[in-house]
């Protein structure tokens, strides 16, 4: 069943089902790219990198770092390392940024190899603040890695740029071109059939 909500005056359609009991949270975020210009406190942008900071984390390196950017100049300058599609919608967003994940640990200088794992769950907690605060995230692959760097005076040997994304409030969807409107809406999820199993895969790859 279609279920409609409000966000911040917007009607959005919600057609997610989960199979079992969960925080509506999980359901209720999504990946929008109509943005509202307006710009967000700098207090509120902290909460959320707040939220970032207690996520857990392999010896509790905390390898994560969050570039962003709000000012014209800087918003034009992270916005010059996206691919030109994700320069369309962020046109509007108000904060811009990029994951890193440092690649080696802090105490031995050896690999880390559960950074980016890391990383991904600081990014799920951020999102999550986010949703709380009313407000939207976007992650995005489609950046040159070689720019992002440059641009943001980061040696690629220590960091790696492993994402980039977009905050603020939900915008106007309908000032989206038409290819974007149709994606414009929560999308739905595999069922846990194909995503879990319980004890070892069977032979062929099934459950």
């Amino acid at each position: 069943m279609t279920k409609l909500y409000k966000d911040s005056g917007i009607q959005i359609i919600n057609q997610r089902r989960p199979g079992y009991v969960i925080d509506p949270i999980f359901i209720n975020r999504w990946s929008p790219r109509a943005f509202d210009p307006e710009p967000l406190d700098d207090n509120i942008i902290r909460s959320l990198f707040e939220a970032a900071r207690w996520s857990p984390s392999c010896y509790n390196e905390q390898p994560w770092l969050f570039c962003y950017a709000t000012s014209p100049d800087d918003l034009r300058r992270y916005r010059s390392v996206l691919s030109e599609f994700n320069q369309i919608w962020t046109a509007t967003a108000p904060v811009v940024g990029f994951i890193l994940a440092r690649r080696r640990f802090g105490k031995n200088n050896k690999s880390n190899h559960w950074a980016e794992f890391d990383c991904g769950a600081a990014w799920m907690a951020m999102t999550l603040q986010a949703r709380m605060l009313g407000l939207y995230t976007h992650a995005m692959a489609g950046f040159d890695t070689e720019k992002a760097s440059q641009t943001l005076n980061i040696s690629p040997d220590d960091y790696r740029v492993i994402a980039a994304f977009a905050i603020g409030r939900y915008g106007d969807r309908e000032k989206l071109d038409d290819d974007m409107k149709k994606s414009e809406q929560p999308n739905d999820r595999k069922p846990l059939t194909e995503i879990v199993i319980q004890g070892r895969m069977k032979d062929g790859g099934g459950s």
